[in-house]
């Protein structure tokens, strides 16, 4: 069942950074979720990095990095059709540390910015 980040977030009377703070730990379970193999980069692109939640990041948060963090999951499952599996499952590892990186300045930013 697919997460709809415009029903956790949009919570009327949250600010903004606090929704951002929000997406930004949500995202980081979603990433220990895959690293630890929980879930597949394609059922992650199903419950959370799917269609209707980076329109919402796009146009309700807009924030470069939140979308970034969004761009990158959704070519998760793409790194193992394009790539052979030992280079994509590196290239896997490579996308899930970045990701993790962007969210944790989204925290950081949120954090200073309170």
């Amino acid at each position: 069942m697919p997460l709809s980040l415009k029903t956790l977030l949009a919570e009327p009377g949250r600010t903004l950074d606090r929704q951002l703070a929000l997406f930004a730990l949500l995202s980081l379970g979603i990433l220990d979720w895959l690293s630890s193999g929980l879930v597949s980069g394609t059922h992650a692109l199903r419950i959370f990095f799917n269609a209707e939640n980076c329109l919402f990041v796009r146009q309700r948060l807009r924030d470069k990095t939140a979308d970034r963090i969004m761009s990158h999951g959704v070519q998760l499952p793409d790194l193992f059709d394009a790539l052979p599996r030992e280079e994509a499952h590196r290239e896997f590892q490579h996308e899930l540390a970045t990701m993790r990186s962007l969210c944790l300045k989204l925290l950081e930013e949120k954090q200073a910015a309170a």
